[in-house]
């Protein structure tokens, strides 16, 4: 029996070029269907009115340390991952990557094992794994734990592939392989980030044209770009690679992030929320690696001032875009669905109000208050606020 169709209609789109207020979106099976002139609505089907409402993707974050009061560095099981999604998902977070911080073999092997069974077992939201590390450069370690650092050859390599049905996302620096090295991890379906890395702008360079394909958390644990020392920002910058980047207000000055936004025309900027366990809990402290890691005037550092990932979350990343960087919300929102789905090459799953995609959806009024989230087109969140 074929799945009813459902039509929304009345509300405002945001579309990765522009917000149309005259389209409605049709949802069938847990699919986006397609979207239609107002006008030409099927007779079929059921019809919500969500009229002074505002309709995006649902959000892609691919740097989630924790959130829910659970950190994945301190279990890494699938059922962290799960409720690390849960916490997300209240805040408009439909996908996610869980992210293990440079850790030992063990919690590397224990968090491989555990994204894969929970691709199996389909704990929504949950599309793959982001290791960051252990394959970084001391010199801009940050918040690791260098002891765990170690250099990859072949051999370890060619252990480091998605797992089935899901993706793999690699931060490393990577100045500290072999071209190699890069080309085989790229080949292999992994998607490589240059980050905590300490590479020159000709080292950069040579890694995006290895198989580096972006960048984590730009500007923070990497060079800077100075006048005779361009770096791995400018490197990232004037080419085609992705840049994550975490807009809190801490991580980076705003006229900074300004100017990289302005710089990339490409558009290929990802907001990530880099969130700890704190997110979307009431808690202002939690122990990290055996250091306590606190929260004041929403800042995580721990007893030195070294920053320690964030307290964000994707809501808050975009309302941020908008309202103190000034994108338009299509741009704001496409950085936070659209292009983050691309990144992985999965811009056909998710991440955009398109024929073939995930009903995964945020409602929003107008003024970007969240209403409701909605994953695999189960309304039911939705339901209580509809007239």
């Amino acid at each position: 029996m074929a799945s009813a169709l459902t039509a929304l209609t009345g509300a405002r789109l945001v579309l990765p070029d522009r917000v149309a207020d005259d389209l409605a979106l049709l949802l069938r099976g847990g699919l986006i269907e397609g979207l239609v002139f107002s006008a030409d609505l099927p007779a079929n089907g059921e019809t919500y009115d969500l009229s002074g409402m505002t309709v995006t993707p649902g959000f892609v974050d691919l740097q989630v340390n924790g959130g829910g009061g659970v950190l994945l560095n301190d279990d890494p099981s699938v059922a962290t991952m799960m409720r690390i999604a849960e916490a997300h998902r209240r805040f408009g977070t439909t996908s996610l990557l869980p992210t293990l911080i440079s850790d030992t073999p063990a919690k590397s092997a224990a968090a491989t094992a555990a994204i894969r069974s929970a691709l199996e077992e389909n704990v929504p939201g949950v599309i793959g794994l982001h290791l960051e590390g252990p394959h970084l450069a001391p010199a801009k370690r940050g918040i690791h734990n260098d002891k765990h650092f170690r250099t990859l050859d072949a051999e370890e390599a060619r252990s480091l592939a998605p797992p089935p049905g899901g993706s793999l996302l690699l931060t490393l620096a990577p100045e500290r392989h072999e071209p190699s090295v890069l080309r085989q991890l790229a080949a292999q379906g992994a998607v490589l980030s240059a980050g905590h890395t300490a590479a020159d702008y000709d080292q950069t360079r040579g890694a995006l044209g290895a198989g580096v394909s972006g960048f984590t958390h730009l500007f923070n644990a990497m060079p800077p770009l100075l006048s005779r020392e361009p770096g791995p920002v400018t490197a990232a910058l004037e080419s085609e690679a992705w840049c994550m980047v975490i807009a809190d207000g801490h991580h980076i000055h705003d006229a900074v992030l300004k100017l990289a936004f302005r710089a990339k025309a490409d558009g290929r900027m990802i907001l990530v929320s880099d969130a700890m366990s704190l997110a979307g809990t009431d808690l202002r402290s939690f122990q990290f690696d055996g250091k306590t890691i606190r929260e004041e005037n929403g800042r995580l550092t721990d007893d030195a001032g070294t920053l320690a990932g964030s307290n964000l979350t994707m809501l808050t990343a975009v309302r941020h875009a908008v309202s103190r960087l000034g994108l338009p919300l299509h741009q704001a929102v496409r950085c936070a669905a659209l292009e983050p789905a691309r990144f992985l090459g999965r811009e056909g799953e998710f991440g955009q109000l398109a024929a073939g995609c995930a009903a995964d959806l945020n409602i929003f009024t107008d003024s970007l208050n969240l209403v409701a989230t909605i994953k695999g087109g189960d309304l039911t969140p939705l339901l209580p606020h509809l007239r």
